[in-house]
């Protein structure tokens, strides 16, 4: 599950929230002063041991690329699609059905919030069942 950050409108800081599963929760709140005033970050991330050095190349290729970092900064589902792209042919992984199917939602600029909506009624409920 992943940990996104946040910065909080009320106190100023930066602060990190897990979160489970794709949905951000309704009654996110700041840890440190509670304020709901959050407006989330894209943040760097950690690479794992093992394979690493393998992708390390891709990672780097996809953070060096000025007009993707922009895209994912701005909330672009667009951006967000070249960049699954790019991690799974770099993985050497094959996309899913399922997956094209919510990337070419994505291309055409559908908002996050519908993609998710769209696959949840077409799949289910996705991913973030508690641990």
């Amino acid at each position: 599950m992943p940990v996104y950050e946040y910065d909080c409108g009320n106190c100023k800081r930066r602060v990190s929230i897990f979160v489970r599963g794709f949905d951000q929760p309704d009654s996110l709140k700041c840890p440190e002063c509670g304020g709901q005033d959050l407006s989330r970050r894209f943040s760097k991330f950690g690479i794992g041991k093992g394979e690493s050095y393998l992708r390390k190349g891709i990672y780097e290729d996809m953070l060096t690329d000025r007009n993707l970092m922009r895209g994912l900064k701005a909330n672009d589902t667009r951006a967000l699609a070249e960049w699954n792209r790019r991690m799974t042919h770099g993985c050497g992984e094959d996309i899913t059905p399922e997956s094209e199917d919510l990337m070419a939602k994505m291309d055409a600029g559908a908002p996050w919030d519908q993609v998710v909506a769209d696959a949840k009624a077409t799949y289910g409920e996705l991913g973030g069942g508690e641990e």
